[in-house]
């Protein structure tokens, strides 16, 4: 892997902590817990670097903030409006280009019930302040900076949000969205809103006329469309009413593990149909499986060689959604707000403290290619769904 040309520079430290802003003690970027590599052989390793040299690297989803070491503490911290950037451990992540979904709805800095447009766009100020007083991440708004961002040795960094609640009714505020930075904007969390339905809820009555709306003001702006957390009728109807490929940015196939969090098979096959992209997601005990219940990179890559059989190499992609710190704890801290419990249903599975090989943005994507490699795939197969497909997504989602 290539590292990145990185200073040292930590988030805020152009500011004074506790004149400034109220610190807390952060979890370990690095090393934080004995997640294993994919062992590979030194030949093996050398086509790894070799992949990540020639070929744009792309995470489809993750949030590379770093969390507090003490969790209880989680909901203060929040409040305080301030997002630590994992710059550290991205400088070795092989990323060329991250979307970044910042605190979305935990962003509770006005609210408890968090998806607030006010606490959306103090969020998006306050993290692009911090990443305007560094040059390793750059704010990335068009395809041609994620170019550039690799050749300059930097990570380009699009800013994405998983839900449009914040929208309300105020169809321009996706204009003010698309002005501030935001490039990937999902249609629901898992509570429904204004636009459609989200997954916990019990009746999808699909995209509502707003939602139609918005979905074609999204197309016009430019800005990629995400059904991740969408119901599975409010995700078919975003496929059809889109003139431009979606995103599944972070999911799974729900034929190995049937839980809502995941997509069935007609929703995969509908987005690949009109040429958009699953990311497949590695948070803790979302991509598991019959065969491998045990949450690791094993059963994770399962869901993508299922996607693959099911719609093709070039509908396939990444987006881990892992961050710096105990991301176990925070479900467990987040469950209700994050409607975690309801999204999954009640299946049993055994519980793991982090998914061994995907713990951190820092080791997702090198042990991904690493595991690529082992098992024979070949480095064109490889080029796409590490990064060449979503870019292909983006030249004709974006504006440019």
């Amino acid at each position: 892997m290539q590292n990145k040309r990185y200073s040292g520079y930590k988030s805020f430290e152009y500011l004074e902590p506790g004149l400034d802003y109220k610190p807390f003690k952060l979890a370990k970027e690095l090393g934080r817990v004995p997640s294993r590599g994919v062992e590979v052989t030194p030949e093996q390793e050398e086509r790894v670097r070799r992949i990540f040299e020639q070929n744009l690297i792309i995470s489809l989803h993750d949030h590379c903030f770093v969390a507090p070491e003490n969790l209880a503490e989680f909901f203060e911290f929040r409040r305080q409006g301030r997002d630590w950037t994992g710059y550290e451990g991205l400088s070795v992540s092989g990323l060329d280009c991250v979307f970044d979904n910042l605190m979305n709805g935990t962003a509770m800095i006005t609210s408890r019930g968090g998806w607030k447009w006010d606490d959306i766009i103090y969020d998006l100020g306050m993290r692009l302040s911090d990443i305007a007083h560094q040059d390793m991440v750059v704010l990335a708004t068009t395809t041609e900076d994620i170019v550039r961002a690799k050749h300059n040795g930097r990570v380009a960094f699009v800013v994405s949000l998983e839900g449009a609640a914040m929208i309300e009714n105020e169809l321009d505020r996706l204009d003010i969205l698309y002005g501030l930075g935001v490039r990937c904007l999902g249609i629901a969390y898992s509570e429904g809103n204004q636009l459609g339905g989200g997954l916990r809820e019990p009746n999808d009555g699909g995209l509502t006329v707003f939602g139609r709306q918005a979905v074609r003001r999204m197309n016009k702006l430019g800005i990629a469309i995400d059904i991740s957390h969408s119901g599975d009728r409010t995700s078919m109807d975003t496929i059809e009413v889109s003139e431009k490929p979606v995103f599944i940015t972070h999911a799974g196939a729900r034929a190995l593990w049937n839980s809502n969090r995941l997509k069935p098979d007609e929703v995969i096959k509908a987005c690949a149909a009109k040429g958009g992209v699953i990311g497949i997601e590695a948070a803790p005990h979302t991509t598991i499986t019959q065969k491998n219940p045990r949450h690791t990179i094993d059963s994770f890559m399962e869901h993508f060689e299922y996607c693959v059989e099911l719609v093709g190499i070039d509908h396939v992609a990444f987006g881990p959604d892992v961050l710096f710190g105990d991301h176990v704890g925070l479900h467990h801290t987040l469950s209700e707000a994050l409607s975690i419990a309801a999204s999954r249903g009640k299946l049993e599975y055994p519980r793991v403290e982090w998914v061994d090989g995907l713990e951190n943005p820092a080791e997702a994507f090198p042990n991904i290619v690493r595991w690529l490699v082992k098992h024979g795939y070949s480095d064109e197969d490889i080029a796409k769904a590490v990064g060449g497909n979503v870019m292909r997504v983006l030249k004709e989602a974006w504006y440019k």
